[in-house]
């Protein structure tokens, strides 16, 4: 099923210029633009995901709408702008590193809704008032997915050790990773942490590399929170025959090898802010913020190798936090 899906992805976007899409907006049906980082469709997470929200819009909502894929960072200005000059109703710009070309281009386009995944719209130059940040508490998924990973790794009883690779030093790849080691911490307060950033989005042997570092060093969970990149880690995992935990996406068609995935459902966060456009109750000048508890974060699917003990425990932990029970969760990862 996800091979398949991969393959109506590629196809469904093949006629796409690396810098702009190709289509002309209809006049009787509102337009949506949604702009790729450099990882582009077939990352197997963000970009798919935010991809899987316009095509719910377009099925249920009657909207028309296109995709502008970047091949680099230098494609994000003028595929934002190309979007605005074409009347764009909204433009979603997928990921933290288009938030200065977002900031540019907002000021240009006054007019232009735009939504910008992963970025606190207040931390965008000048804080245009026609952008709405979507950001997510991947400090609470990350908890759940590092308390199951302290759990296995004191069930398995090997090197007492755990990593994580992340992309690059980025307020929401921390997130993850702070929350990861505060959970495992709390399953297990000996455990050691080991993390890196492989300073790549898209070049899987980097991840794969850093992955295989720490699992010589002992690690016998690794988290990936590095995107396209970030497959070499769960590449990794199932080399060495240790657990790996996904992100963004449920990872776990990827093999026996993912333990589970720390998702967030960047798919209804498009979904929910097309709506907004349609019913003019856009919120430009602030945050939608998505957590456990309204859904925008979960857990994927939990490796049926897991006791069915951990997997409570697991449920009740994420309980807890949506309730408001468990609080002040870690957002920052400090220098070990």
């Amino acid at each position: 099923m996800r091979t398949a899906l991969a393959i109506v992805l590629l196809i469904g976007v093949a006629a796409l210029a690396g810098c702009g899409g190709s289509s002309a907006p209809s006049s009787s049906k509102p337009f949506v633009v949604l702009v790729t980082d450099i990882n582009q469709l077939n990352d197997h997470g963000f970009n798919q995901l935010a991809y899987q929200g316009l095509q719910r819009a377009e099925r249920e909502l009657g909207i028309q709408g296109d995709v502008y894929q970047s091949a680099s960072a230098q494609a994000y200005i003028p595929n934002l702008s190309t979007a605005a000059r074409k009347n764009a109703d909204l433009v979603v710009a997928v990921g933290f590193d288009q938030a200065a070309a977002v900031a540019k281009v907002a000021k240009q386009f006054p007019n232009t809704h735009f939504a910008i995944i992963d970025v606190d719209q207040r931390d965008l130059a000048g804080r245009p008032k026609n952008v709405e940040g979507l950001i997510f508490r991947e400090q609470e998924v990350g908890y759940l997915a590092g308390y199951l990973a302290g759990l296995m790794e004191r069930r398995d009883g090997k090197q007492n050790t755990i990593g994580s690779v992340g992309g690059e030093k980025q307020p929401p790849v921390d997130r993850y990773i702070a929350g990861y080691e505060a959970g495992a911490r709390q399953a297990d307060p000996t455990v050691k942490l080991l993390n890196a950033y492989s300073q790549d989005w898209v070049d899987q042997a980097k991840c794969k590399t850093a992955a295989l570092n720490q699992i010589a060093a002992g690690a016998n969970v690794v988290f990936q929170v590095a995107g396209g990149c970030g497959l070499g880690v769960l590449d990794a995992a199932k080399e060495r025959q240790v657990w790996g935990i996904g992100v963004d996406a449920d990872q776990s068609y990827l093999g026996p090898q993912v333990l589970t995935s720390a998702m967030k459902r960047v798919d209804t966060s498009v979904y929910s802010t097309i709506q907004q456009v349609l019913n003019h109750k856009f919120a430009g000048g602030t945050n939608a913020v998505f957590s456990l508890a309204n859904n925008g974060v979960g857990l994927g699917k939990i490796s049926p190798k897991v006791p069915k003990a951990d997997v409570l425990k697991v449920q009740q932990i994420a309980k807890q936090i949506a309730d408001g029970k468990i609080t002040d969760l870690p957002t920052e990862v400090k220098a070990s």
